[in-house]
């Protein structure tokens, strides 16, 4: 965050006294309560026992075989995923934020490998092939949350992250799979890695000067990841209430129309700078 930097000048030159410290924490405050929340959460998670991936997670209840696939609905219905991806990379070229731009471009193409990936789990469902189905999940919910942070709070120090925090991701499945392999499961750091986000994007949006995202789209996205959850709580209900589709596909789909909210965030032609 901005206040590190300045703290990290400051430390160098000189101590701070009292009054000195209670002018940076007026000054960065919105910093200070992002940061605290962040460190919270990440107390928080792992203060509880390990969680173990529910064996009945894999069980779901549209298993239809259609055209000779498998849980033909919940494979197929990755292809929104894959199609709001590419219209995200299409979208880049009238990007001209540059320093969003390849945060951008890891989040569109982590939206392209989740249509994949997701695609293949559903095909056939053990913990084998979900590990495929999260990889690009964590690269995307850390690009968006990096996207967010640059256009709202500080490009340099959302830059400075950025790979830290995809590598975070990936190991949070690494560390699952590895957990899983050696019989307890443990999906904490996922956990943290999935939901963190939205959480502190919301706090964000709601501190943090306007920048080159539009809000209203990206509060679209956190509202659309919300129902999306929601649909796949409710997986087995949506499917005897519609009796053509289950919860689940539907999340699928509404996940999709979440991240074409994030892509429509970005106007064209936009040459607005950083800030810094």
């Amino acid at each position: 965050m901005a206040f590190l930097l300045v703290g990290a000048k400051v430390v160098s030159s000189r101590m701070l006294n009292d009054r000195e410290c209670c002018i940076l924490l007026k000054l960065y405050w919105r910093e200070s309560l992002l940061l605290l929340l962040a460190l919270a959460a990440v107390v928080v998670v792992f203060q509880l026992p390990p969680l173990a991936q529910d064996p009945s997670y894999h069980q779901f209840f549209d298993a239809r075989t259609l055209f000779g696939v498998a849980n033909f609905c919940n494979v197929s219905s990755n292809l929104a995923f894959v199609c709001v991806g590419l219209f995200g990379l299409w979208h880049l070229r009238s990007i001209q934020s540059g320093h969003l731009k390849t945060a951008y471009l890891i989040f569109c193409s982590g939206i392209c490998l989740i249509g994949l990936g997701s695609a293949y789990y559903h095909y056939e469902p053990t913990p084998h092939s979900l590990v495929w189905d999260r990889l690009p999940m964590t690269i995307a919910f850390m690009a968006l949350f990096v996207m967010v942070l640059a256009d709202r709070v500080n490009a340099r120090v959302a830059k400075l992250l950025l790979w830290p925090l995809l590598s975070a991701g990936l190991l949070s499945v690494a560390y699952w799979y590895w957990t899983e392999l050696n019989g307890q499961g443990d999906l904490r750091a996922y956990v943290l890695i999935q939901f963190s986000p939205m959480l502190l994007i919301p706090v964000m949006l709601l501190l943090f000067a306007k920048g080159v995202m539009r809000t209203a789209w990206l509060w679209g996205t956190i509202a659309t990841y919300g129902v999306a959850k929601v649909a796949e709580h409710f997986d087995e209900a949506i499917f005897h209430a519609t009796g053509m589709i289950s919860g689940h596909s539907i999340k699928h789909m509404l996940g999709a129309v979440a991240v074409l909210w994030v892509v429509l965030s970005f106007p064209v032609n936009n040459d607005e700078n950083a800030r810094e």
